[in-house]
Order: structure tokens, then C-alpha cells, then sequence
């Protein structure tokens, strides 16, 4: 795989969790900027607003300094926090869905405000990337943006989004699909799946 996501260490979220549990101040604050430019990125490919994403990134955070007491351990701590993120953004989408005189989006707010990461990509190989994750589904967009920027396994994927592994496949594959000749023309591989094929109950992402 030639795109995929930034390995970050990721092996004391535990004891991190524990001490912001705590209301150790200092311990959050690693955790903030371990995590503040993953969460910006995949919250701004899911929210079609930059104010608005600012907005869900600082109620996440809020959401683990309250309650980092309620992580159970039986995932990691990125997937936990990722899955508050990605709920968020769901009740962030309706609310903007639900405005009455919604305004066109900018080609910015379609491709997602840049984090320093989306920075480091920035050329036109990012920004033909960025406009071909804009034109698949929200559902689609978050397990191309968790699987391949934020390393999660399709089991971690299905814990975050609350879906079945089968629907996580389906979506793949279809998203996959949608833009394998823009990847192609990159010349970029993708990621190998053998199982990866549409689950027979979901015909669509």
C-alpha cells in the first residue's frame, strides 16, 4: 500500500486515558495534540464546514476530559475516541441538513479544511485525492478515511461507526470501486482485501 495512514504512537493512550480520568491536566494535553490533527482531518472530510468542524473537534475533547472514566479497555483509545468523533459528526451533518437556506459549499469546505497532515500532501496528487473522497457517501468517506489514514481495522471501523463488519466490506468495496480509476491514474496501490466484496443485505453505501 502506498497511501496509507502515519503510524503514531499510540502505546501509552492507556495510562493517558487513566491520569485525564484523574483530571491531570498535562496528561490531556498530550492526548489533545496527539490526536487534534487526526480528529480535524477525518471530522472536516465528514463535515462540509470548517467553523462547524472546529466546533464538533472541541466537543469531542470536551466529551474524553468528561469522561475518560467510562473507557472500558476492551478497544484501543483511538478507536474509542474516534468512534465519539464520528458520532458527532453524524448530529453535525443532520444540523446542517436541516438548516433552511443552506449555502453552496466552496471548493475548500467540499475537499475539507487542512490540517497540518493534509498540508504535507498538498499538491496536485492531494487535492485530486481530496476531490475524490468528496464524491463518495459520508459512510463511504469515513472507513476510506479510517482504514487508510487512521490505520483501523475493519472490526475497529465497525466499533467507531456502529455498523457490521459486512456493511464496513460493502462500503469499501464500493468506495474502492468509485475511485479506482482516479487511482489508478495516480498509480497507487490499494489495499489488498480477499474478503473485501459487498455483503449481500447492503447493496449500497
Amino acid at each position: 500500500m502506498t497511501w496509507g495512514p502515519t503510524m503514531l504512537r499510540e502505546d501509552d493512550d492507556p495510562e493517558l486515558i487513566r491520569r485525564v480520568a484523574a483530571k491531570d491536566r498535562r496528561a490531556f494535553e498530550t492526548l489533545y495534540q496527539r490526536y487534534v490533527h487526526r480528529l480535524h482531518r477525518y471530522l472536516s472530510r465528514l463535515i462540509p464546514s470548517p467553523g462547524l468542524t472546529e466546533e464538533v473537534l472541541d466537543d469531542v475533547m470536551l466529551v474524553v476530559w468528561q469522561n475518560a472514566a467510562r473507557y472500558n479497555q476492551t478497544s484501543r483509545v483511538s478507536t474509542w475516541i474516534f468512534g465519539i468523533a464520528h458520532h458527532k459528526a453524524l448530529k453535525a451533518r443532520a444540523r446542517l441538513a436541516s438548516r433552511p437556506a443552506a449555502m453552496p459549499l466552496s471548493d475548500d469546505e467540499a475537499t475539507g479544511n487542512e490540517s497540518p497532515e493534509d498540508v504535507t500532501m498538498r499538491g496536485d496528487m492531494g487535492r485530486l485525492l481530496a476531490r475524490g473522497l468528496a464524491t463518495l457517501s459520508p459512510e463511504q468517506r469515513a472507513v476510506v478515511e479510517l482504514t487508510f489514514y487512521q490505520g483501523c481495522s475493519y472490526a475497529e471501523i465497525a466499533e467507531i461507526t456502529r455498523a457490521p463488519v459486512n456493511t464496513v466490506k460493502t462500503r469499501m468495496f464500493h468506495a474502492r470501486r468509485r475511485l479506482a480509476p482516479l487511482l489508478t491514474a495516480l498509480g497507487l496501490a490499494s489495499r489488498p482485501a480477499a474478503e473485501e466484496k459487498p455483503a449481500p443485505e447492503e447493496k449500497s453505501g
